[in-house]
């Protein structure tokens, strides 16, 4: 991809991943229109003396410990099935000035007006917080799972613990895959501070953050961990609405049986 030849070469392998969940995300119907936005923590892999800003400094409230980020970002409106051809259009690698003041684009950008995501407060709080915990994890996608959603509409959202016990029973894998579960989070409008802490609150102690009528989020070590964690935990979302659209509650794995997964 002509687009991403003058990037260091971990930084391509990040971009033509995201590329890939993007399409993903579009074949499951989890990113309709302009919903959803991803970012990855770049910090690091740009050496100050060859970073080059390609447009001025646009302000921007960021907290005083981001100074210095380097991350990608999506765009603001941007649709996410354009980051399988059209990356350097609808995503930008930008840096924050040492004040914590601003940012400027060094690579992409390119579609008119462009500007990061709206929840962009929300994913660097969320990559300081992985920075300051030493989690590893680079990559942040949010998204709306269709079967994760609908759950968020229902009396169980309000029940973390029997939420995430009727995901887990549904299959060995989903308790395997997403062992701490779902954060429920409380409604909170998009872009918002109060969103933003919130999340952060969520991952703290889950691999996936379910959004109240809205949407999930999920931070991995790349993009596609980011990702399973999301399709994992839908999985078991879909499963329990077959099974009570065929008419039953499923009894699922038993405590001891679940209790044997964790020892395994």
């Amino acid at each position: 991809m002509d687009a991403l030849k003058n990037l260091p070469a971990e930084v391509v392998n990040h971009i033509i991943q995201v590329s890939e969940v993007a399409g993903y995300l579009w074949e499951k119907e989890w990113a309709e229109k302009s919903s959803g936005n991803i970012s990855i923590d770049l910090s690091g892999l740009f050496q100050e003396s060859t970073i080059n800003r390609i447009h001025d400094e646009v302000s921007f409230d960021f907290p005083i410990d981001a100074a210095g980020m380097v991350l990608f970002v999506t765009g603001s409106g941007c649709r996410l099935r354009h980051l399988v051809d059209r990356v350097d259009e609808v995503a930008a690698i930008i840096a924050v000035n040492s004040a914590a003041t601003a940012y400027s684009v060094l690579w992409g950008g390119k579609s008119a007006g462009f500007k990061p995501t709206s929840e962009l407060r929300a994913h660097i709080k969320i990559h300081l917080f992985n920075a300051a915990n030493h989690t590893g994890r680079e990559a942040v996608v949010h998204a709306h799972p269709s079967e994760l959603v609908v759950l968020s509409h229902h009396k169980l959202f309000n029940d973390e613990a029997l939420f995430n016990h009727s995901l887990w029973k549904m299959c060995p894998e989903i308790k395997l895959y997403v062992p701490r579960g779902v954060g429920c989070t409380e409604y909170a409008r998009y872009g918002t501070e109060k969103l933003a802490n919130l999340t952060l609150e969520g991952l703290t102690n889950h691999d996936v953050v379910l959004w109240e009528k809205h949407g999930a989020l999920a931070t991995g070590v790349d993009m596609e961990e980011a990702f399973d964690f999301l399709d994992v935990a839908n999985k078991g979302a879909k499963l329990l609405l077959l099974a009570w659209s065929a008419g039953f509650d499923p009894e699922g794995l038993s405590p001891d049986q679940l209790d044997e997964l964790i020892n395994t």
